[in-house]
C-alpha cells in the first residue's frame, strides 16, 4: 500500500476506481454525455489526476467553480471542455477567454462583459446560459432568462452552447420533493420552448446533478453532471438500487490512512486527551495515531462514535480529537504496535468505513467529509491515468 514520506498520514486516491465510476455513470445515463465535476480540487480528490481519469473513463467535459480551478487543468495539459458554474466578474472574462474555459452566463452585463473579452482576444466563445428554476442561489429567471441566450445567440463573437439549470432537491423522496423537482423541469422546457419559438435552439441542454442522473431520467437530457457519484459516493442511500440495476457498484476514490506513532498500557478509569472526557472502562492499550482537526477529522468525531481500523478490527476513540493526533481505545487484549497501518476511511480486511458513514454519524453529508480533508494530508495517486486521455471534442458531440 503506498502512502505519504513526509508523515505517516495520507490519502489513497484510486484513479482505476475513478475510471470505473465514470463508465458505469455513462452507460448509467446513456446516449446523454458524462460531465465530470472537478470543483474544489476534485472534492478534495486532487483536480488534475481526477479530471484525466475521468476523462479516460468516459466523461465528455468537466465542470469546475472557479477560473482558477480551471486554469489549473489547462496548465496540467487537459484539453478537454471546462465548463464555470457561475458567471465569472466581469473584469475576470478576458481570463476566461485566455484560458480557454466555457463560461456560464446569467446576466446580460455578462453577456456584454464576455463579448467584449473575446473581441480583444480576437476568440470565439461558447457559452452555457443558466436558468434560475428555483434553486435561488445563481442563475436568470426564467422570465428574462430567453433574453440573455438570445444575447448570446446574436453576438458575432459568442456562441450559445448549452442552456441549462441545477436542481434542488433531486435526492429528495418526498412528495414535495418530486413535485418541486417537477416543477424546476417544467420551468426549464417552458424557457427552452420560449427559445424554439424564436428560432434558438442551443446545441446542449443540462439540469441533472449526480442524483437526478441515477434517478430523474427525463431530466438528463443531454449532458449531465456528475460531482460526489465520480469520487465513489451516492448523494443518498436511496438511489443505491438504481446503481446496483446496472450490475455494478460504485467505488469509493478515496481511502484515509496513517499509521500508529506510539502505544502506552492505561488502567482502566484514566482519562486521555484534552479535557479527560472519558474514563477508559477498562485496562487498555491505547494508540497514538497521527492526524487531527487540522486534516479533516473534526473534533466532533469523539462524541459522534467514530471508529477506526486496526488490524481488521474497529476501535473507538479513546479521547477528544486533537489538531494533529488522536488516541485510540485498543481495548486490554490487543496487539497493535507502532507502525501498524490506521483506517480511517475506506477498507481493512473485511471491514469497511466511508463517507456516508462518517456523514450520518456527525450529521451531514459525505461531500462535506470528503472536501475537509486537509491539504497537509499527503494524496497518494494509484493506477495512474493512462497516455492518450485527452480529448478535444466538445462534450463529445452532444446534440
Amino acid at each position: 500500500m503506498a502512502e505519504g514520506r513526509s508523515r505517516p498520514a495520507w490519502a489513497n486516491i484510486d484513479l482505476t476506481a475513478v475510471r470505473h465510476n465514470a463508465t458505469l455513470l455513462r452507460r448509467i445515463v446513456a446516449p446523454s454525455a458524462l460531465c465530470a465535476v472537478v470543483k474544489a480540487d476534485a472534492y478534495g480528490h486532487g483536480a488534475p489526476a481526477v479530471a484525466k481519469a475521468a476523462i479516460e473513463g468516459g466523461a465528455a467535459g468537466l465542470a469546475v467553480a472557479l477560473i482558477d480551478e480551471g486554469v489549473e487543468l489547462r496548465e496540467a495539459d487537459i484539453t478537454a471542455p471546462v465548463l464555470l458554474l457561475s458567471e465569472p466578474p466581469a473584469d475576470a472574462a478576458d481570463a476566461v477567454v485566455a484560458g480557454g474555459l466555457t463560461p456560464t452566463l446569467c446576466s446580460l452585463e455578462g453577456v456584454r462583459a464576455m463579448a467584449a473579452a473575446a473581441t480583444r482576444l480576437g476568440v470565439r466563445v461558447s457559452v452555457h446560459v443558466k436558468v434560475d428554476t428555483g434553486m435561488h442561489r445563481m442563475g436568470a429567471d426564467p422570465a428574462t432568462a430567453p433574453d440573455v441566450a438570445i444575447a448570446v445567440s446574436e453576438s458575432p463573437i459568442l456562441r450559445l452552447e448549452a442552456l441549462w439549470t441545477h436542481l434542488a432537491v433531486a435526492d429528495g423522496a418526498s412528495a414535495n420533493d418530486r413535485e418541486f423537482t417537477d416543477r424546476q423541469l417544467a420551468r426549464f422546457d417552458q424557457v427552452v420552448a420560449t427559445l424554439a419559438e424564436r428560432d434558438v435552439r442551443p446545441n446542449i441542454l443540462h439540469a441533472a446533478n449526480s442524483a437526478a442522473a441515477l434517478a430523474w431520467p427525463q431530466a438528463r437530457y443531454d449532458l449531465v453532471r456528475c460531482g460526489i457519484t465520480l469520487y465513489g459516493e451516492l448523494p443518498s442511500p436511496s438511489l443505491a438500487p438504481t446503481v446496483a440495476a446496472e450490475g455494478a457498484q460504485l467505488r469509493p476514490v478515496l481511502s484515509l490512512r496513517a499509521r500508529v506513532s506510539a502505544v502506552r498500557e492505561l488502567a482502566a478509569g484514566e482519562r486521555p486527551s484534552y479535557g479527560r472526557l472519558r474514563p477508559l472502562p477498562s485496562r487498555a492499550r491505547v494508540a497514538t495515531v497521527p492526524i487531527g482537526y487540522a486534516d479533516g477529522l473534526p473534533r466532533a468525531a469523539f462524541d459522534a462514535g467514530l471508529e477506526v481500523l486496526i488490524g481488521g478490527r474497529r476501535f473507538p476513540l479513546a479521547g477528544a480529537v486533537t489538531m494533529d493526533q488522536i488516541v485510540v481505545d485498543c481495548g486490554p487484549e490487543s496487539l497493535v504496535a507502532p507502525g501498524d497501518e490506521v483506517v480511517l476511511l475506506g477498507r481493512q480486511g473485511d471491514e469497511m468505513i466511508t463517507a456516508a458513514e462518517w456523514a450520518d454519524r456527525l450529521g451531514t453529508i459525505s461531500y462535506e467529509v470528503l472536501c475537509s480533508i486537509g491539504r497537509r494530508v499527503p494524496r497518494v495517486t494509484v493506477g495512474e491515468a493512462k497516455a492518450g486521455w485527452s480529448r478535444t471534442s466538445p462534450w463529445g458531440g452532444a446534440r
